[in-house]
């Protein structure tokens, strides 16, 4: 499905991926696990075209990713959800939702079934959400895209026990509907149990995990 064969990239003048070499399948959780500054937000954003990719390949879903746009990369069925969230604290719960909507299976009445407590806050404020609440509308706001895989930024970082444990519970769910979920954490207690096989990268080379 998600195939990244030697890519560089970084900064600048400044490299922080050397070469690094993963693959997602359909229906799996995979884990790329890492401290902060590691790289795994740098590979997430050179996947999705967000920085300059410096060579390598990238292949999703048997095409190229090569100098496509960040928008064309989500029309191909990869979403993204960065670790600053980018929601729009402005509208509402409905509205962030309808603003990331395409057509497919994910729909309000799914990402509700996944995400309950979005139901409870539908017309609240994005401003007014809690952070957990937040980084759900942001993961409910892209599988309304309804992509093939996903490409999660810290999806635990700063969140309650409980919210954390839900949080779980959804990434499980993901898997079961046959997405391909792209894990990175520093947190390897949360993404371990989740995750069907991982990698771990440490200043920007993958290690054995």
């Amino acid at each position: 499905m998600l195939e990244v064969r030697t890519l560089s990239a970084g900064y600048g003048r400044a490299q922080v991926l050397f070469q690094i070499n993963l693959e997602v399948k359909a229906g799996e959780v995979v884990a790329l696990l890492g401290r902060n500054g590691a790289g795994k937000s740098t590979a997430l954003k050179a996947i999705m075209g967000l920085i300059p990719r410096w060579s390598g390949d990238i292949l999703f879903e048997n095409k190229s990713l090569e100098n496509l746009e960040p928008h064309a990369v989500a029309r191909l069925g990869l979403g993204y959800v960065p670790e600053d969230r980018r929601i729009f604290t402005g509208l509402a719960v409905a509205e962030n939702l309808e603003v990331g909507r395409r057509p497919g299976a994910w729909d309000e009445g799914r990402v509700f079934s996944l995400f309950p407590r979005l139901k409870e806050v539908r017309e609240r404020p994005a401003a007014h959400l809690s952070g957990g609440e937040q980084k759900m509308l942001a993961i409910a706001r892209t599988l309304m895209g309804n992509p093939l895989a996903i490409l999660l930024d810290e999806p635990s970082e700063g969140l309650a026990p409980l919210v954390v444990r839900q949080m779980a519970q959804a990434i499980g769910e993901l898997r079961r509907a046959g997405l391909g979920v792209l894990l990175c954490e520093q947190n390897a207690r949360f993404a371990e149990p989740l995750a069907d096989r991982g990698y771990r990268i440490e200043k920007g080379r993958i290690r054995p995990a």
